[in-house]
């Protein structure tokens, strides 16, 4: 498929991108998510430049981020894990 021309407005700024049509929902809510982010950020701190207030957002975010990839990676491990034992177990019972 191709690409279509999207309008995205963060932090009161307009930004064209050129998107897949399968892409501009999942790029609408992330702006969305971030244009959230930032009016939480205003309404419960005193900073009121745009900049901060996208810096501490792209923190939060990247810092979530990190941590589900993390936590992705530690039961991806303990699946592995699991599946070692059990295909140590089946080969011990079929031994018999």
């Amino acid at each position: 498929m191709g690409e279509i021309s999207i309008k995205i407005n963060i932090a009161d700024r307009v930004y064209p991108l050129r998107v897949t049509h399968e892409e501009e929902e999942i790029i609408r809510h992330a702006a969305k998510l971030v244009n959230e982010k930032i009016k939480e950020l205003q309404d419960n701190y005193s900073v009121r430049d745009k900049q901060d207030l996208l810096s501490m957002s792209v923190l939060q975010f990247a810092t979530a981020m990190l941590k589900a990839e993390q936590k992705a990676q530690n039961n991806e491990e303990g699946l592995d894990q699991a599946v070692h034992e059990l295909d140590k177990l089946l080969t011990q019972f079929f031994q018999k």
